[in-house]
């Protein structure tokens, strides 16, 4: 039962975006389309899960006085691969991303989760805490990514299906603000 809730606690219970309202700049400056969401998302996923999974193995091994530095340096080393894939594989994603792919590596929810569950708990957790946060900032980017490209653009993962114009706000820097308010405040009044 534990294992099951390490992975579905970050989608819904405490879910980084809506519950918790970590990693905003991500969230707001990436999500102009569901699939920019998409691809933050699990550029995101990919370094929770590797740099909880390396920090819950070298914890103990690290002195108190250069934890945070040496997670940083274990969270940069996924980041970099990332970074190189997308770069090699993935490239328009990529020029749409841009310095934001970098920045994962000062993720306040990356480097929250190595502090918090990552260096204190087993290797298997802390993965399936990694995927479950994941998912969860998943989840959330391409919702907000999804709603802003719709109401924004008439489209969904680039697929045109209004005609016309748009409400061209939910693609500039306000919509995210205001489609993210309305999506936390429907979050929160769905799980009550």
């Amino acid at each position: 039962m534990s294992k099951l809730y390490n992975l579905t606690k970050g989608i819904l219970k405490e879910n980084p975006i809506f519950v918790i309202v970590l990693g905003m700049c991500p969230t707001l400056a990436t999500t102009s389309s569901a699939m920019n969401g998409l691809g933050m998302g699990l550029a995101t996923t990919f370094v929770l899960f590797g740099s909880n999974t390396v920090i819950s193995l070298i914890a103990r091994y690290i002195p108190d006085k250069v934890r945070i530095p040496s997670y940083i340096v274990v969270i940069a080393t996924f980041v970099t691969i990332v970074d190189l894939v997308m770069q090699a594989y993935a490239q328009s994603l990529y020029e749409k991303l841009g310095i934001f792919i970098p920045l994962i590596v000062v993720n306040c929810i990356v480097l929250g989760r190595a502090e918090a569950f990552a260096n204190k708990n087993g290797v298997v957790d802390s993965m399936l805490d990694g995927i479950g946060m994941g998912l969860g900032f998943t989840f959330a980017l391409t919702l907000l990514g999804s709603v802003r490209e719709i109401l924004g653009a008439g489209s969904w993962f680039d697929h045109k299906f209004i005609q016309g114009d748009a409400i061209l706000v939910f693609i500039l820097s306000p919509g995210a603000f205001i489609a993210l308010a309305y999506l936390i405040a429907i979050f929160n009044r769905l799980k009550k």
